[in-house]
């Protein structure tokens, strides 16, 4: 852990910046959502602002635009390629929580894609989806917008105060008792993310496997 920070705190500020720039980018752009989220890049980028080696409003600018700019390139997609995107195999392994996704959308409308925007899965979606569903790009760009500077805005400021509280545990602590908490953390994290997943996995199989029994059930032709 200890040579993990000191290497971040030595790479460059502009490539930082390019890094996280495209992550958040990608997220729905080209569903680089479904591998990591982009809300880990932010939370990084606001933790190195706190070093002092970039600028917090840097970094929020940065981050929101990189979102609303990538997620009108999802819209974009989606509008123009939806149906064959919807067959290919990462959604189709998806096909239940893509459905959900759909239907949340139809629901809410535009609304849908500001609350999208603070879900892992849904940042990934909700934008081609929103270009297949036919939604006018003027309503989804405001919409989008608004979510956009809010979780740009709002991820960048916790990593920045999650930064500066690890400094002051630093101050307190030594280096060492800082990287425990900041290793908890982390574990705490990715645990959670774990169970959040084979729960999805669950669910997704649960539903499938209620498909297969029906079919079996079903009488012959």
């Amino acid at each position: 852990m200890t040579s993990l920070l000191d290497h971040l705190l030595h790479v460059p500020a502009p490539l930082v910046l390019a890094v996280v720039a495209a992550l958040v980018f990608g997220e729905a752009a080209v569903f680089l959502g479904f591998v990591l989220p982009g809300e880990t890049a932010v939370l990084l980028g606001g933790f190195l602002a706190s070093t002092g080696r970039l600028s917090v409003v840097v970094v929020g600018v940065v981050v929101v635009v990189a979102a609303i700019v990538g997620d009108s390139v999802g819209y974009e997609v989606g509008r123009k390629f939806g149906p064959r995107l919807l067959r290919t195999r990462i959604l189709r392994r998806h096909r239940h929580r893509v459905e959900g996704a759909r239907r949340f959308l139809d629901g809410r409308g535009g609304s849908a894609v500001f609350v999208g925007r603070f879900t892992a899965f849904l940042r990934a979606v909700t934008p081609g989806l929103a270009g297949l569903s036919g939604m006018r790009y003027r309503r989804f760009l405001a919409w989008n917008a608004a979510g956009g500077l809010v979780w740009g805005t709002g991820c960048v400021v916790a990593g920045y105060l999650a930064g500066s509280s690890y400094q002051s545990v630093a101050r307190h602590l030594g280096q060492g008792g800082a990287i425990g908490v900041v290793a908890v953390a982390v574990a705490a994290l990715v645990g959670w993310r774990v169970v959040k997943h084979r729960r999805a996995h669950s669910e997704d199989h649960g539903e499938g496997g209620d498909d297969s029994a029906a079919d079996r059930s079903a009488p012959a032709a």
